[in-house]
């Protein structure tokens, strides 16, 4: 019996070192067998997993070539056994991930670092990067399949609309920063003393900032992951914009604005690219677009806040006449409130899975998206379904290696690193210019260039057009007084909107008055005494004083021009600009509910474009917006008052939002996943640099004429509808 029990062992020992020669003959073969079991998928039906409610769950058992469980014939093929049934030897080393419950990846990721042919595959890999690149281009076409696939498994449901609204208050971030600049530019130019060419600096630096950080964190975020950039980004926005509520200087609240600007145009590439690789293919149009509507939700919020805020001077604090804290800075500081919200919810949700997947990182993709999957059938009342995939494509990675050695300083493995991801950004722009997509990418910056050259541009000149018909209507009242004599008199009272020529003031007092919109030419002041004064907008041209003393007043010397002042002095003058709230209340309420309809206005073209997206196709919604909008800029010659420039500003924005919604689409779905947001960021900051062309351009027209701003935004949208018919549609593909 002994016998037995020693020959049996022999036997089962002797059947263990065949089993295991076998294995090492078949892993020579592990390469056809990955591209058959490939070709076998790709050419699969996923019909199966077609549904229009997600209700319906996929059988267990498949025929996807072991890619989901329940497949004995699959795993028989790939030698799926219990490794503590054979002992342990370093051909069959636990996996890893198997302790968390993550299934083995595919060959896809290559060979392991340090493995048999680790060596003889990098080499092969560096003399043959055109082989490595077409291997890589299969495995991305092979993922994109498979990963539409999986969406569809996960379904659309809880984690999606949980996405939605932490990246819609990112997005809502973007909006708001659009319009601070603009709402806090009248009382700034107060509080700052600002002359016209620092006001025109300061509306236009955020979008200087927004152009450097689009392009800047849209190419970082296709190297360290979209979550990881948008949070940075986010970061930078809170902090400058935190900032700048409290610096008083005009030059340091100019770099917090540009730095504020820099975090947040990242936004806008990074959300749409994020949000868009957690939606299948018949969700994405719709949800894209829906998407979008934070966008004026944002502009909605600080239209609202601005109104609450600016106007009431109560919400303000003095430390002696050195520092204030106006109303103003307290509206900035609130508007910062979207994108601290958007870090805090978005340190809660995952990377995009798809970005790991582009990155060889199986087991983290696979982890994420069994939480969508899981995260959604809970939801829907089937906790008990499981997620069937067992193993996901990854796309063959190219190594970059660069040699660091132990005694190498800190610093300079910093910079040998921030230079080796430079070199990759640098690769990853200018492949958006290669002969596969060099036709889309010039094709979609005519686009982009046209369309924010002319809505910008008309929307930033539809406002000072109504301050312009404003201004002209306030000065039509204007009160002329000429050589008048006045001795011997007390002002008190506020003295408003009028021009004294060649007058004589003798012995007269000027009391805690107001002076606002007053011009004196040529006049004499003899003996006269100025004390608390407050003035806008007031000058003195060609007069002179004669023992005359101004105390605790904010007539300063730019307010005097070409004047002489004899034995008169100024005692104990008022420091800055003083802000006077009470009297630009109505002006500021114009302001405000004038930028709160345009940005309601474009309600209904959000929720026709996101009805419609995914019916009509990209290019229709696109082609088919931008030609209305170009015949609606015609109406503009008959806007000759408020009301009527406030009409037509509301028409043109709520039908070229759903050309930019198309336009937004179509960007993201146009690119490869490891393109998409370096694409989607240069694209965006063409934006920006169209946007600052075009308030330039079409601000020195206004009170000229009307019908070359209008010629131009007309021009600009009609040629960006004809480029957009040449974009190749999206509709119905696969993301890439």
């Amino acid at each position: 019996m002994e016998d037995n029990y020693q020959n049996r062992t022999a036997f089962i020992k002797g059947a263990k070192d065949i089993a295991k020669e076998v294995k090492r003959q078949a892993s020579k073969k592990v390469g056809r067998s990955v591209d058959r079991v490939s070709d076998e998928y790709a050419k699969r039906s996923y019909s199966r997993f077609e549904e229009d409610d997600d209700d319906d769950y996929p059988m267990q058992g498949s025929q996807d070539g072991g890619y989901y469980r329940g497949d004995s014939q699959a795993n028989d093929d790939e030698g799926g056994h219990s490794d503590s049934t054979e002992g342990h030897d370093e051909d069959d080393e636990i996996y890893e991930g198997e302790y968390q419950g993550i299934p083995r990846a595919d060959s896809g990721k290559g060979s392991i670092a340090g493995g048999p042919g680790s060596v003889q595959a990098g080499a092969q890999q560096f003399t043959d990067i055109g082989v490595s690149e077409a291997e890589r281009r299969k495995d991305q076409e092979e993922l994109a399949q498979q990963y539409e696939t999986i969406l569809q498994e996960c379904g659309h449901g809880k984690f999606q609309w949980s996405l939605y609204f932490v990246l819609g208050l990112a997005l809502m971030a973007d909006g708001v920063e659009i319009f601070v600049v603009g709402f806090v530019l009248p009382s700034a130019e107060k509080d700052m003393c600002l002359s016209e060419p620092n006001k025109s600096m300061l509306g236009l630096i955020v979008y200087f900032g927004m152009m450097v950080g689009a392009f800047l964190w849209g190419a970082l975020a296709d190297r360290i992951g979209r979550r990881q950039a948008l949070l940075i980004s986010l970061s930078i926005n809170s902090i400058f914009s935190f900032f700048s509520s409290f610096v008083q200087g005009y030059s340091t609240f100019l770099f917090c604005r540009l730095l504020s600007g820099v975090g947040i145009g990242g936004s806008i590439p990074i959300v749409f690219s994020y949000y868009s690789e957690f939606l299948a293919q018949e969700k994405r149009g719709e949800h894209l677009s829906w998407l979008c509507m934070f966008w004026m939700i944002g502009g909605i919020y600080a239209s609202a806040m601005a109104w609450a805020i600016i106007p009431h001077y109560g919400w303000s604090f003095q430390m002696g006449s050195a520092y204030q804290f106006h109303s103003w800075r307290v509206f900035v500081l609130v508007a910062a409130f979207p994108s601290v919200a958007a870090i805090a919810a978005l340190s809660a949700m995952p990377e995009s899975p798809r970005f790991y997947l582009e990155n060889g990182k199986h087991d983290e993709g696979w982890m994420i998206l069994k939480q969508v999957h899981d995260t959604n059938m809970r939801a829907k009342g089937y906790p008990e379904r499981v997620f069937s995939v067992t193993t996901i494509k990854t796309v063959k990675q190219i190594d970059e290696l660069v040699d660091i050695g132990t005694d190498t300083p800190v610093w300079q493995r910093y910079r040998l690193k921030i230079m080796s991801l430079s070199h990759q950004i640098r690769n990853n722009i200018l492949a958006c210019f290669n002969p596969e997509y060099k036709r889309t990418t010039f094709m979609l910056m005519a686009v982009w260039f046209s369309m924010s050259f002319s809505y910008y541009g008309l929307t930033v000149w539809f406002p000072d057009m109504i301050k312009y018909i404003q201004k002209q209507e306030y000065e039509s009242r204007t009160k002329t007084f000429k050589e008048e004599r006045v001795e011997h008199v007390t002002f008190n009272f506020t003295l408003e909107n009028q021009i004294h020529r060649q007058g004589y003031y003798f012995n007269d007092k000027f009391l805690n008055l107001k002076l606002k919109s007053m011009v004196f030419e040529d006049s004499v002041f003899e003996e006269c005494y100025f004390e608390d004064i407050t003035s806008t907008h007031t000058f003195f041209r060609n007069c002179t004083f004669v023992a005359s003393l101004f105390y605790n007043t904010d007539l300063f010397k730019y307010r005097f021009v070409n004047c002489k002042l004899v034995n008169s002095s100024f005692i104990h003058n008022k420091e800055g600009c003083m802000l006077d709230f009470s009297d630009d209340f109505n002006n500021a309420y114009m302001i405000y509910f004038v930028n709160f309809l345009g940005t309601l206005a474009v309600l209904p073209g959000n929720i026709v474009s996101a009805l419609l997206m995914d019916k009509i196709g990209r290019l229709r919604m696109l082609a088919g917006s931008s030609v209305i909008s170009c015949v609606s800029c015609f109406f503009l010659m008959f806007g000759n008052t408020e009301s009527g420039m406030i009409a037509l500003l509301c028409l043109f924005g709520g039908i070229s939002i759903a050309s930019w919604n198309a336009l937004d689409v179509l960007t993201v779905e146009l690119y490869p996943s490891d393109k998409r947001t370096t694409a989607f960021g240069f694209l965006n900051a063409l934006c920006k640099l169209a946007a600052v062309l075009g308030i330039s351009i079409f601000q020195s027209f206004v009170g000229i004429t009307k019908a070359v701003p209008i010629l131009f935004a007309a021009g600009a949208l009609a040629a960006g509808s004809f480029l957009a018919t040449k974009l190749p549609e999206t509709r119905g593909q696969v993301l890439q």
